[in-house]
C-alpha cells in the first residue's frame, strides 16, 4: 500500500506541478506533510534547501529522497519514476499539439493564465518558510537575511545553491547563539551528573 501511495503522491506533483520544479514544491508538500505526513515542515525544510544547494531538477530530488526514507530502494525508483511519467507523457502529447496550433489566441491565454497561479503557490510557501524562519530567528533576523538573500542573488548574481551552502557551513561553525550556548552547557552538566 505504501508503494502505491508513494506513487500517487508524486504522480499528483507531476501532473499539477506545471511550470517546472519551483512550482512543484507546494504540491510535493502537500502531499508529504499533509496528507500522508510522512514527514513534518521542518524536515521538509532542511530537505528542501539542502535539495536546492545540490545540482540537478529539485522534484526529482525531493521524490528520490522521499521515496528512498519511505520506502527504501524501491520506494526511490517509485516516487521518481511517478514523478517523470506525466511529464514525458505530456511532453509527447500536449507539446506536439500545442506546436501545431501555437499561433492561436486561447493556446497562448492558456500559457498566460497559468502564471499567477504559480506565482501564487510560490508565495504561500514563502510566507510559510519565513514564518518557520521567524520562529527560530525572530523576525527581524528573518528580514535581514531575507533581504540579504535577495539583494546577493538578484543584484549581485550569486547562485542560490552559494548562498545555502555559506549559510549553512556558517551554521555549523560560525559563533553559536547565547541560547545555545547555555543550552550546550546545561547538556554538558547533565551528563556529568549522571556519569
Amino acid at each position: 500500500m505504501t508503494q502505491w501511495h508513494l506513487f500517487l503522491a508524486f504522480f499528483r506533483v507531476g501532473i499539477f506541478g506545471y511550470g517546472g520544479g519551483p512550482a512543484s514544491i507546494p504540491l510535493v508538500q502537500k502531499e508529504v506533510v499533509d496528507k500522508y505526513k510522512w514527514m513534518d515542515n521542518d524536515e521538509f525544510a532542511s530537505i528542501l534547501a539542502l535539495g536546492n544547494s545540490l545540482p540537478g531538477p529539485i522534484a526529482t530530488k525531493m521524490a528520490g529522497y522521499i521515496g528512498y526514507r519511505v520506502s527504501g530502494l524501491i520506494g526511490m525508483v517509485n516516487a521518481v519514476l511517478a514523478t517523470i511519467l506525466p511529464t514525458i507523457v505530456f511532453m509527447i502529447i500536449l507539446l506536439t499539439f500545442l506546436a501545431s496550433m501555437s499561433n492561436r489566441p486561447w493556446v497562448q491565454g492558456m500559457t498566460n493564465a497559468v502564471v499567477p497561479v504559480v506565482g501564487v503557490m510560490l508565495a504561500i510557501l514563502t510566507y510559510d518558510f519565513l514564518k518557520k524562519a521567524k520562529g527560530g530567528l525572530g523576525w527581524m533576523m528573518t528580514i535581514v537575511l531575507a533581504v540579504s538573500s535577495l539583494l546577493l542573488m538578484e543584484w549581485a548574481g550569486l547562485h542560490p545553491g552559494i548562498l545555502i551552502a555559506g549559510l549553512l557551513l556558517y551554521a555549523l561553525f560560525g559563533p553559536m547563539d547565547q541560547k545555545q550556548q547555555a543550552q550546550n552547557s546545561e547538556k554538558a552538566k547533565q551528563r556529568g551528573q549522571s556519569s
